[in-house]
């Protein structure tokens, strides 16, 4: 079985320069920031203010639950591909909306208090959720519609890392501006970044519509789901959606109370993880671009998924080395490295898997499967690290990638993958 990804693998390395100095590939990555600055600003930024205001510690945990447009945002994906604005276009009317909504939503936080008005400031967080939610639907969307099959890597990738530095600017640089001003005066601050991604939808070109797009709402609901399961091995992509990435995640979801018992220092693992991890994982995400757009999609999840494997196991070398900096930065930054050429791959290949016709649903109910593991499969990691020991832990994280591999082997076979 193989999927759209196989269409073409770029070759020429002038070719190559073409695509990733190509305004598409800005695009990507400048919606990317625009998508990823949102997120934290509804949760450990919101999070230090209402505790700065005093906000007890069971309220700001029920908070967690205005982030729940981001996981049932398949929900309302159908309207935006069955329905176009009037002005800009089918993606960009959209997106255009999302974008100005959220920058009034993130106003909103400016007029509201913590301690005064939490039921104010929970409305204006849903809101703020559900239009960062709408924008991550479209700008999905629109990625795989204007980029060619042989660019969706590179062109997730720019998304990915552009994402990455989105919520670095919201987290950490909110928080450092917090010590400096009032929390609404640094929202407000960030209501204006989001022009940057309003600029880039004003500027950037409208995808071609493809033919056979939904015409009734109905269609538009049930098409996407009919189309998918209909495919040859729907199932099975579903499977590897689900399995490729579940060692790497349950390992990552735990590592803070590892490097603890290490005996590693609260300073200590914050300037690793932060100097080291984040930047590694820029560089992977760039660099597993780079090797998709030249050996396709699918040859690449085979070399990624091997290498984190083998950044596991790095946990477990780490566990017998013991409180060693040198030792958790390499282990770290090989972590994060390959950790970001997986999930520049991984994105790409679900960008491929849809149909254009379908794109924000199908993409929407893709993404919203990717994050299963992510909440399931973590829960139970701290006790199975209590039984197994941590490094009897790493070592079932590392063996368990192997049966996402088993199923890439079924429509992507290691000796036979041209792509």
């Amino acid at each position: 079985m193989t999927t759209n990804s196989e269409s073409a693998v770029t070759r020429s390395p002038m070719d190559m320069l073409r695509t990733i100095f190509s305004g598409r590939m800005l695009v990507a990555f400048v919606m990317g920031f625009s998508c990823g600055l949102p997120l934290l600003l509804t949760g450990s930024v919101l999070q230090a203010w209402m505790r700065e205001e005093g906000v007890d510690l069971s309220v700001i945990g029920l908070f967690a639950l205005v982030g729940l447009p981001y996981t049932l945002k398949f929900l309302w994906a159908p309207i935006l591909d069955r329905f176009a604005l009037p002005l800009f276009g089918r993606r960009r009317g959209w997106l255009l909306l999302a974008q100005l909504s959220l920058m009034l939503s993130l106003l909103g936080f400016s007029f509201t208090s913590p301690s005064q008005n939490p039921w104010l400031l929970a409305f204006v967080a849903m809101m703020v959720t559900f239009f960062s939610a709408s924008q991550d639907i479209v700008v999905d969307a629109y990625r795989r519609e204007d980029l060619a099959d042989r660019e969706l890597g590179l062109g997730s990738s720019m998304y990915v890392n552009g994402y990455r530095l989105g919520m670095l600017l919201a987290g950490g640089g909110g928080l450092i501006l917090a010590d400096h001003m009032p929390f609404s005066v640094v929202y407000q601050l960030m209501a204006i970044s989001v022009l940057v991604g309003v600029v880039t939808t004003l500027l950037a070109r409208e995808p071609e519509v493809a033919e056979g797009t939904p015409k009734t709402l109905r269609s538009a609901v049930i098409d996407p789901f009919v189309e998918y399961f209909q495919r040859d091995g729907a199932i099975m992509f579903l499977a590897f959606i689900l399995l490729y990435k579940l060692g790497d995640t349950m390992a990552s979801a735990i590592t803070t109370p590892f490097y603890l018992d290490l005996g590693f220092s609260k300073t200590e693992i914050g300037a690793v993880v932060k100097l080291f991890g984040f930047w590694a994982t820029i560089a992977g995400g760039f660099i597993g671009g780079l090797f998709i757009l030249r050996m396709g999609i699918n040859r690449a999840l085979w070399l990624f998924g091997f290498l984190q494997m083998a950044s596991t196991f790095g946990f477990v070398l780490l566990a017998h080395i013991g409180h060693e900096v040198a030792a958790m930065a390499a282990v770290v930054a090989f972590e994060n490295f390959t950790g970001g050429m997986g999930t520049a791959a991984f994105v790409g290949f679900m960008g491929a898997l849809t149909d254009k016709r379908f794109t924000a649903t199908q993409y929407a109910l893709l993404s919203s499967l990717m994050g299963v593991p992510r909440v399931i499969a973590s829960a139970p990691t701290g006790l199975m690290a209590e039984m197994m020991g941590w490094s009897g832990f790493f070592i079932f994280c590392t063996l368990i990638a192997l049966p996402g591999l088993w199923i890439l082997n079924r429509f992507a076979p290691l000796r036979g993958s041209k792509s």
